[in-house]
């Protein structure tokens, strides 16, 4: 009876066969079949046990349960999660917290704390998102190269290549077109007919519209140059070249064309022998040379004697030209006025500053290397101007002495030779309004009176844009220079494009309203070659005055056909009713926007220099329309009669001179043409001809020769 009864209650549980064949969801459903859930099992909370693959709970109930003689069967592996997480309600009794954490949760290496070796919390999280990206980026480049349009075969790809290729330049050339704020050519005419009538900063007055034509004046100005030119002393100027240490073949050029050519120095025709550049001197500016040319500067340095080193790393834009500017108020020195004048020189505050003369250059004046072969060279005195230069420009170096001496001894903020209506004459306001260094540093020995006009304040060169003097030339007075080597402000302004960071120094000086911006726009422009909006062909002043005949010309026939003539004749240009013609920004020799080609193919080397100079008939000749470069040549204009027989009036800069041929070329047609074409000498009697022209040197005499075999006796 015990033995059925206990065979009985064990075959009422399950076994572990029916445990095996029992899901999770059958187990705690509610059928007829299922094991019943006691209340007492139900309550407790359980917890894995790891040696055995089930709970403690069932541990203790199964193991609870009489066996008698046998063993008990295995409990059923029943999971301890689910089973608790279904049966027990949170309500009925709180669960203790857990003694080692939330162990109903499986931690892993990767969700434990951050370990030492991982530097930033958030690197994980932006492995996760670059990871990311670039599965993101994988699949859409998987998306484009499945898609059918994609290239596969050769061909196809060498075709789409090209498209790219077509459509990157042509984005590459929209973007350049709208970032480039020249588009059209400049009214270069209009700027060698109408003069600037003020030289008041930008700032200081209302600053012209585009294109940047000055009113026209109700009386013109004197005519360049002045009569009394030769008689006023020459300006001291020291002119800076910047180089590089590689440039050496630039350098030779400037130092054996116009840094030491007679025509440069002294002007056209008879000259002046050099009298007016013998106080310029020219010098190449550069920084520290690099590792491998430091012997070669060296070696040059001592060679010419006309290299500045900068203690300074080379550079364009990084502080160079405030370098410059700092050693050039310590270290700059012009030749002193070796003759007499009629006009004495005015004397400034730094007129007496004076050091021993160094050696020359070879490029310097046949002056200065007399006093200097005298063994008793008088000392070198301060410049009254330091000019920047680019070694990529073609300078005159009369022309340009002779614009600096008129703004040397020009009064207030008018042009030279007229009075200045806006500032007041008399020794008490110009010692109240320009002096920049007390009376008592001013010499005032009984041999040599001080001038009335005190340090003058001049900044001169090409405005562009109403803003800054371009960089290619422009010069400052000694006064300015001296005070930019010693303001701090400055000197953090040092960094930036450097033409436009000087023409920020100008506002920052104590009298800025009394510097006078001294514009150049017609004598200053780009090779013809160069194809900007600055470049035309060569001036000469016999082609200037055609010019300003032309567009005085259309002004008058304007004005006659306009009702406001009254108005128009007081206000500038720029109104609606006379807008400046596109023909006043033509040129004979150069399209803007086009490469320029020669007119005619089979042209010698001297007529395809002639071709370049403005309004010459070799530049007006066309294939297919006129070819006679014979005729051409032949009628051509000599320097005297290009000049109007004066020594100086032409062009002083050419730039953007990017080629070494470009350079000689431009060598070629300041330097070395004829005084007298083939017609001129014609009709010049023998006796003329013998009087005119040979005094240049290194002048072509072959044209004077065949002449004179040619005309009658």
């Amino acid at each position: 009876m015990g033995l059925r009864n206990l065979f009985a209650s064990y075959g009422s549980q399950p076994s572990g066969e029916e445990y095996e064949f029992l899901s999770g969801s059958e187990l705690y459903e509610d059928t007829p079949n299922a094991m019943p859930v006691p209340e007492e099992r139900a309550s407790r909370t359980t917890y894995p046990d790891t040696t055995r693959g089930r709970s403690s709970t069932e541990s203790s109930i199964y193991s609870a349960t009489p066996t008698l003689s046998r063993v008990p069967s295995p409990s059923p592996p029943l999971p301890s999660h689910r089973f608790s997480s279904s049966v027990s309600d949170p309500d009925d009794e709180p669960t203790p917290p857990p003694l080692l954490g939330s162990l109903g949760t499986h931690t892993t290496f990767r969700d434990g704390s951050r370990s030492w070796w991982i530097f930033s919390p958030h690197s994980r999280r932006r492995r996760k998102r670059d990871g990311r990206i670039w599965r993101t980026l994988k699949k859409g480049a998987r998306i484009i190269v499945r898609h059918p349009l994609f290239p596969q075969q050769p061909i196809t790809i060498i075709f789409a290549l090209l498209l790219l290729t077509v459509f990157a330049i042509s984005l590459t050339l929209l973007l350049m077109y709208i970032l480039n704020p020249d588009k059209e050519p400049l009214p270069w005419q209009a700027y060698c007919t109408i003069p600037q009538t003020t030289y008041r900063p930008p700032s200081h007055r209302t600053p012209l519209p585009y294109p940047y034509l000055n009113p026209l004046p109700e009386e013109f100005p004197p005519n360049f140059p002045p009569d009394n030119l030769d008689s006023i002393p020459p300006a001291g100027l020291f002119l800076g070249v910047f180089s590089t240490d590689s440039a050496l073949e630039r350098r030779m050029l400037i130092r054996t064309t116009w840094a030491t050519h007679p025509r440069s120095r002294n002007g056209a025709g008879a000259g002046d022998d050099g009298r007016g550049t013998s106080r310029t001197v020219v010098r190449f500016i550069m920084g520290q040379p690099r590792k491998g040319w430091e012997r070669r500067i060296q070696t040059e340095i001592e060679m010419y004697n006309d290299i500045v080193v900068l203690p300074c790393p080379e550079n364009m834009n990084s502080g160079k030209s405030y370098a410059y500017f700092t050693w050039a108020a310590q270290n700059a020195w012009v030749p002193p006025v070796y003759f007499d004048i009629s006009t004495p020189a005015p004397n400034f505050t730094y007129s007496e500053q004076a050091s021993p003369a160094p050696r020359p250059a070879p490029h310097d004046s046949h002056l200065a290397w007399e006093q200097h072969a005298s063994g008793h060279p008088r000392p070198w005195v301060r410049p009254d101007f330091v000019g920047k230069v680019d070694d990529d420009a073609f300078v005159m170096l009369a022309e340009l002495e002779s614009r600096m001496r008129l703004e040397l001894h020009a009064k207030g903020q008018s042009p030279y030779g007229t009075r200045d209506v806006a500032t007041p004459i008399g020794l008490d306001s110009l010692n109240s309004e320009f002096s920049i260094i007390p009376k008592s540093d001013v010499d005032s020995t009984p041999t040599r009176a001080p001038s009335l006009a005190q340090d003058p304040l001049v900044y001169w060169g090409y405005l562009v844009k109403e803003r800054f003097m371009a960089g290619e030339l422009y010069g400052l007075s000694w006064s300015i220079v001296d005070w930019i080597s010693r303001d701090p402000t400055v000197k953090g302004l040092a960094q930036g494009a450097e033409d436009k960071q000087t023409a920020k120094w100008m506002a920052l000086h104590p009298q800025a309203g009394q510097i006078r911006w001294a514009s150049e726009r017609c004598w200053i422009y780009d090779h013809p070659r160069g194809g900007t909006v600055y470049s035309h062909g060569f001036l000469f002043p016999s082609h200037v005055t055609r010019v300003k005949q032309s567009v005085l010309s259309y002004i008058e026939n304007a004005m006659k056909n306009n009702s406001r003539t009254a108005t128009v004749s007081q206000n500038s240009l720029v109104t609606p009713t006379i807008p400046p013609p596109p023909s006043w920004a033509d040129s004979s020799v150069s399209t803007f926007g086009t490469q320029y080609q020669q007119p005619l193919q089979d042209m010698t080397f001297a007529e395809t220099v002639e071709a370049l100079v403005e309004g010459s008939d070799m530049s007006r000749l066309r294939e297919g329309i006129s070819t006679k470069t014979d005729d051409a040549w032949r009628h051509r204009e000599g320097r005297s009669k290009r000049y109007e027989n004066r020594r100086v009036g032409g062009t002083i800069v050419v730039h953007f001179i990017k080629k070494h041929m470009w350079f000689l070329e431009t060598a070629l047609a300041f330097l070395e043409a004829d005084d007298y074409s083939e017609s001129e000498l014609e009709v010049i009697s023998s006796d003329q001809m013998l009087n005119v022209g040979l005094s240049a040197v290194w002048t072509d005499t072959t044209a004077f020769k065949q002449a004179s075999a040619g005309s009658p006796s």
